[in-house]
């Protein structure tokens, strides 16, 4: 059977995508509203936040790869990958929903609440988002059929940032009500009602996912399996070191803009009076402008994955990589000659930004399976499940270094949540917000310069590892 004619169903993919929905409903409140959480919310001083981050995402990030050992020597009757999201999806919701509550402690007590929350939440979230995510790679062996699925699951991914920048701070708003007296919302009762109901819904979706999909692609069957082997596989692997690199520069120039979006709406634009077409006149407070900035965002990378699919079939995953990201960073970089009154401009290049800068995750997951696939040409052995958390460790890396830079920066220049912050820290927020995470991306873009597996290479190890899995009998299954 050609490689061409690995095809999946629509269903199939419809519900893979399912997994990214709920996961997405967690991790862009992590990228865009943790840091705000933790410093006007939970009362964390910046600097301890920022410490606090970083420790913590290292220890998740080096749990990333054991996960994805455990994943590769999982066998059940659902598979390697599938399993995770049914065992692991309530207990998931129920600590979300934890992490998101203030308690009544004192200072140490609540730090120490935070700190333990925040491992298990995240360490959850790699147990079953690690499976989840490898399982892209054994899904089907067609290279264009993943690129498919990616691009898919990124579309139900930026639905949940749609949800979430649309919903999360209005709904925080709502439920957690208004004081009487000094009409201040309570924010801390918002923040965990809010997560019930996304706790609901992620434990159906994930559901979804599981009961939807099924996995294919099998390690050869004379691979004998060590940690020690499938380690030295995944560190000799050239195209995958380059993007693990790619990704954790990539990562931190989502990261550093993310973990300050909040803040710079509150501290820099603040409330403005706008007349909208439809809307009138009126004055619009922080909380719309960033959850519309934000919603505007995603719905923007939602329109660019349709588009990237397409443009990656013409003209490959890695020329469409680099054009894309660099209008990304154009669009981020400029924002730093922009003021406040130029709130139509700082909207109009966060749709440019977000429409070029979006999809490059969907094409940075097609290539994770494309260095799966290398690396079992290249050695003869295959760990998916490896490959894909060392990748999400990449992530996670990403993401500690610049929401610490970030938050080091912001206690640096004299940072004070709930209250006027002086001209350094604007200065600040407004350099995190533009030009620190551009020159992140430039870094990224280079890197990628040096990625060696373009589509033609890519068709040709496709083709070379089904013709040894015919000779060997390790047929492909297409259930």
């Amino acid at each position: 059977m050609s490689n061409s004619e690995h095809k999946l169903s629509f269903k199939e993919k419809f519900a893979y995508g399912f997994g990214d929905l709920a996961s997405v409903l967690y991790w862009q409140t992590f990228m865009l509203y943790f840091t705000y959480f933790y410093t006007d919310v939970f009362l964390i001083p910046a600097a301890i936040a920022g410490t606090m981050f970083l420790i913590t995402r290292i220890f998740d990030g080096v749990n990333d790869p054991l996960m994805g050992l455990i994943a590769d020597r999982t066998k059940t009757r659902w598979g390697k990958f599938r399993p995770y999201m049914l065992w692991l999806c309530v207990p998931f919701a129920f600590v979300g929903v934890l992490t998101f509550t203030v308690p009544d402690f004192g200072d140490t007590g609540k730090l120490i609440w935070a700190y333990v929350t925040f491992m298990l939440i995240m360490m959850l979230y790699t147990a079953i988002n690690i499976p989840y995510t490898s399982l892209l790679g054994v899904i089907s062996p067609n290279s264009k059929e993943r690129t498919s699925v990616s691009s898919i699951k990124f579309i139900f991914a930026f639905a949940a940032g749609i949800i979430v920048s649309a919903t999360l701070l209005p709904m925080v708003k709502i439920l957690g009500g208004t004081d009487a007296a000094t009409g201040v919302i309570n924010e801390a009762k918002g923040f965990q009602s809010t997560f019930i109901i996304y706790g609901i819904a992620a434990i159906a979706f994930f559901l979804i996912a599981f009961k939807g999909t099924r996995e294919r692609v099998t390690p050869p069957k004379n691979q004998k399996t060590t940690v020690g082997k499938d380690l030295k596989d995944l560190v000799t692997n050239r195209p995958w070191i380059i993007l693990l690199l790619t990704t954790i520069t990539f990562i931190l120039f989502v990261a550093v803009r993310g973990s300050v979006t909040v803040h710079y709406f509150k501290y820099v634009i603040g409330s403005q009076e706008l007349k909208l077409p439809f809307m009138g006149q009126r004055t619009y407070d922080f909380q719309e402008l960033v959850s519309a900035f934000n919603t505007v965002g995603q719905v923007s990378s939602l329109l660019g994955v349709f588009l990237v699919n397409w443009i990656a079939h013409k003209i490959g995953k890695k020329k469409t990589f680099l054009i894309f990201f660099i209008v990304a960073i154009f669009s981020t970089g400029i924002i730093y000659i922009l003021t406040a009154e130029q709130l139509g401009l700082i909207y109009f290049f966060q749709i440019t930004g977000s429409l070029a800068g979006g999809p490059l995750s969907v094409l940075l997951w097609a290539m994770y399976a494309d260095t799966a696939d290398y690396g079992e040409w290249k050695k003869g052995r295959r760990a998916t499940g490896l490959v894909f958390s060392a990748s999400t460790m990449s992530q996670k890396f990403g993401w500690a270094f610049g929401a610490y830079v970030a938050l080091t920066l912001m206690a640096s220049v004299g940072f004070q949540p709930n209250e006027a912050q002086n001209a350094d820290s604007i200065k600040g927020l407004i350099a995190l917000f533009s030009i620190i995470p551009a020159a992140m991306g430039i870094l990224s873009m280079i890197l990628l310069l040096m990625y060696p597996l373009n589509e033609k290479r890519v068709f040709q190890i496709s083709a070379d590892l089904e013709k040894r899995r015919k000779e060997s009998g390790d047929e492909v299954d297409l259930s």
